[in-house]
Parts: structure tokens; sequence; C-alpha cells
């Protein structure tokens, strides 16, 4: 039996406000480094990387980072309906971005529904201790009163960068063997994987 490139593909996207560091924290994901002087988002940018989520199980994840700017907004709308999975990011440093996190969800579940997605919420730039507005406590709490895990990153230190995506990539595997999702040809947010052309194997386990 020939192995899979990958089993599934899940389609994320990262959201909120200008300036909170999605890019940088893309790049450190895909690319194992921080990039200090990101150029901002200008509508959509995409990034694409292999994880083995369960022993033998690799899912492709295909990351769509979004502009935070309003007048990006009618671009970046398109993307969220074929959206498995949403990393609603915030600033740890600047208190106005966690304000915004409510406004963000609310219009990424008006273009997500009636589709089942899977939410979390990020705190980013966690190495700046120093300059917190936003406490774990707060931020934790509001993630559990909507049902959402909550974790805190660093694209500078690489903190949870990694965990952040793994936790993400397996609780839509488990959404997807109960049954709360399926594969569904009109729908991009989860697909079935490539195999190498010789060979053939069942990918629906």
């Amino acid at each position: 039996m020939v192995e899979p490139i990958f089993d599934y593909q899940f389609r994320l996207i990262l959201i909120g406000d200008s300036t909170v560091g999605k890019s940088s924290l893309l790049k450190y994901f895909t690319e194992g480094r921080y990039e200090e002087n990101c150029d901002p988002t200008v509508g959509v940018d995409f990034f694409a990387r292999l994880l083995e989520v369960n022993p033998g199980l690799k899912v492709k994840l295909q990351v769509w980072d979004t502009a935070g700017q309003e007048r990006f907004r009618s671009i970046t709308k398109s993307y969220y309906r074929n959206s498995v999975g949403v990393l609603l990011i915030y600033d740890i440093t600047k208190r106005s971005t966690f304000d915004h996190i409510g406004d963000w969800l609310n219009e990424v579940r008006v273009h997500i529904e009636p589709q089942r997605a899977i939410y979390m919420i990020v705190g980013h730039k966690a190495d700046q201790e120093d300059k917190r507005q936003v406490g774990v406590r707060e931020a934790r709490q509001f993630a559990e009163y909507h049902g959402f895990r909550h974790i805190e990153t660093s694209a500078v230190t690489g903190q949870n960068i990694e965990e952040t995506f793994v936790i993400l990539a397996r609780d839509i595997y488990k959404m997807l063997q109960d049954g709360r999702v399926y594969l569904d040809d009109g729908w991009d947010g989860i697909k079935q994987g490539y195999i190498h052309p010789k060979g053939s194997v069942n990918l629906e386990g």
C-alpha cells in the first residue's frame, strides 16, 4: 500500500486587527524564523505546511492570512466561508485588539455558518510581558464563555506557535471523526488528501 502525501487538507484563516502579528506568526510556523519587518498584508496571503497530527496521520494546513484594515474587508470576507479553523488573534500589549475580538467573531460566524468550524483565541506577542494590557485570565474566561480554547504565542521566541496549529488540527480531525463536519464537494474547509499516482489508499479512516 502506498503512503498518502497527506490524508486531509484543512483550510484555516487568521483574523484580527492590523498589526497584531498575524503574518509574523505564520512566517514562524511555516519557515521557523522571526521576521521583524513584515509588510502589511494586502487583502489575503497564503501559507501551507504539512503536519503529522496523530501517528501516521498527515494533514496539509492551508492557512489564509487576512488583512485587518477595514478597506480590505470585502475581499477577506469571501475567504471565511471555506474555512474549518479560525484563529482570532489579538495583541496582548494593545487592549483595543482584544476588545475587537467579539466583532471579528460575529463577522466570521455570519459567513461560515451553517458550516461548523473550530475557533481558537490567540494572544500574540507574549514575549512583551512588560507591556501587557490584556490578562491571561480575562482572555481565557472570554474563550471559555464561547467554548473555545485560548493560547498565548510569540513569533519572537516561538512560544506555542507549533502547539497552536497542532491543537487546532487535532480538534478539527476529531470533529471530522465525530461526524460534526464531513467532506463536501461544495466546501473547501476539509478536502481529501492526495496520494502518489501509482498507488491507492483508503483515506476515510
